[in-house]
């Protein structure tokens, strides 16, 4: 699977790691929802973090649709609810 951190890059992640990063996106749901600037900001970074620790950098050079994409370390609270799919940013 080919996940793209919006302002990094793409990541080849293995199926496998889905779970995990379903438990950390429910993380971020939960926080937009809630309005919680804090718990939402250490959320993303940590969905973030673990993307970039079991993905492997996607060469740059080989264009290919993502399968999923995820907001840029930065992005707002509001922008991040605006990418909210019903079942959050990962869809499972």
């Amino acid at each position: 699977m080919i996940i793209r951190v919006l302002g990094e890059g793409q990541y080849d992640v293995a199926e496998r790691a889905l779970g995990r990063l379903n438990q950390l996106d429910e993380v971020v749901e939960a926080a937009v929802e809630a309005g919680d600037e804090d718990a939402f900001r250490a959320a993303l970074e940590d969905l973030l973090e673990c993307v970039r620790t079991v993905g492997v950098p996607h060469a740059v050079d080989d264009l290919v649709e993502s399968d999923l994409v995820l907001p840029h370390p930065d992005a707002s609270l509001a922008e991040v609810r605006e990418m909210l799919a019903d079942d959050g940013l990962i869809p499972g």
